[in-house]
């Protein structure tokens, strides 16, 4: 879903994009996708996973039809601020496996 500024023209913000489903419904494919699909158009990325997430190597997302994409493995949610500098794009996996504090990143990355 993507969702237009319309509240204020003058002032450009971001937006929150969540896929969710059942286990094995596609969502970390679907988070790679739209990764690539960025990176195409040549804007800067990062994807974060969280550290308690072990079942792939440390430093990538793997789907479950063996799609692969590098990430940063990080513990807290608010270790992100310290990563994200000039990007434009943040993908975050397995985003539930994060403390509180991720509404919050999320939300002001967003704004």
């Amino acid at each position: 879903m993507f969702l237009e500024n319309t509240l204020n023209f003058n002032k450009q913000t971001g937006w929150i994009e969540v896929v969710c489903g059942s286990m094995f419904s596609g969502k970390t494919e679907e988070l790679i996708r739209r990764i690539r699909r960025a990176q195409f158009a040549n804007l800067n990325v990062i994807i974060f996973k969280p550290k308690l997430d072990t079942r792939d190597k440390k430093n990538t997302v793997v789907s479950h039809d063996d799609i692969v994409i590098e990430c940063e493995a990080i513990k807290l949610a608010k270790e992100i601020y310290k990563r994200v500098k000039d990007c434009r794009v943040v993908g975050i996996d397995e985003a539930q496996f994060f403390d509180n504090g991720i509404v919050e990143v999320c939300n002001a990355l967003a704004n």
